[in-house]
């Protein structure tokens, strides 16, 4: 059994396994000046299963058409679900799981999710590069966070005008991120974890023992409900201390919505998982490189 991974750029890959096609997100098309690999969620004709790791548009954003087009089944959230429904997805090709639940994909490949935190995408706005450390925050409420998220949408707003078009197309009126999830990918040759935003519970990531890791580089971390006391670095390099991968391959740290993301700095999350980890491999992925996932 081979298995190859292609990054589409942000937190979206496809695994492919023995050519069983599984989409991790299916978030493609780009806003103008972004960066990606010029292809859009309609140029895509061959997938079996979608995993979203949440419903936020940069990561749900286009399973829809590869959903219409392929008549392959989406495992995400019931938010997820529910959007996907409103959008003309049949219900026979939706799988909605809150965390707990093992899925058979065929092939001996079964995959487990898990529930999970989203990143503290309220406490900024433009993204802060890997080493810079933050600190505060704490204690914040539901309602306060509310709040700065609606300040946050006022700062979309005034970006350049193809960003905001891509925002209002794009938009499709998600409640919130639906409640993140992770995976955990179990094959014949070896176990993947996947994750799309720089959130986890700790208890649930120390016991799972990944042997290959895909970690969210992007953002504020958030560690069991509060925002991380220090550096992204740090945040992604306790997480690989949980898991104890052999390798770790990073997602959403590229620059996918100018204004906003930026190109993450790689060299600090080297460093911090090299002091931590110092036996963990960090892989680099180029866009479609199809790397070898063991």
């Amino acid at each position: 059994m081979t298995a190859t991974l292609d990054w589409y750029g942000c937190a979206t890959f496809r695994l492919t396994i023995n050519g069983k096609k599984i989409f991790l997100d299916a978030y493609i098309d780009r806003a103008k000046g972004a960066v990606g690999t010029g292809l859009k969620a309609d140029d895509i004709d061959a997938c079996d299963w979608i995993l979203v790791g949440h419903s936020h548009f940069d990561h749900l954003w286009g399973a829809e058409r590869i959903a219409r087009q392929t008549g392959c089944t989406v495992i995400g959230s019931y938010e997820s679900v529910r959007i996907l429904h409103e959008e003309g997805i049949p219900l026979s090709q939706l799988m909605p799981v809150a965390g707990g639940e093992t899925v058979d994909l065929g092939d001996g490949v079964l995959v487990r999710p898990y529930p999970s935190q989203h990143s503290c995408v309220w406490s900024h706005s433009q993204m802060q590069d890997a080493g810079d450390v933050c600190i505060g925050d704490l204690g914040v409420t539901h309602q306060e966070r509310l709040g700065r998220l609606a300040e946050l949408g006022k700062y979309f707003g005034g970006l350049d005008d193809d960003i905001r078009r891509h925002l209002e197309i794009s938009n499709q009126e998600a409640r919130g991120d639906g409640g993140a999830l992770v995976f955990v990918i179990d094959t014949p040759e070896g176990s993947l974890f996947y994750q799309d935003t720089s959130g986890h519970w700790s208890g649930i990531l120390e016991n799972l023992r990944p042997d290959v890791a895909i970690i969210a580089a992007a953002g504020r971390g958030n560690i069991n409900g509060e925002p991380i006391q220090g550096s992204l670095a740090e945040f992604v390099a306790q997480q690989a201390d949980l898991l104890k991968p052999r390798r770790v391959i990073l997602s959403h740290h590229d620059n996918w919505l100018p204004g906003f993301s930026i190109d993450t700095d790689v060299g600090p999350i080297r460093e911090e998982i090299g002091r931590v980890l110092p036996d963990c491999e960090l892989l680099e992925l180029g866009y479609l490189d199809g790397t070898g996932v063991w």
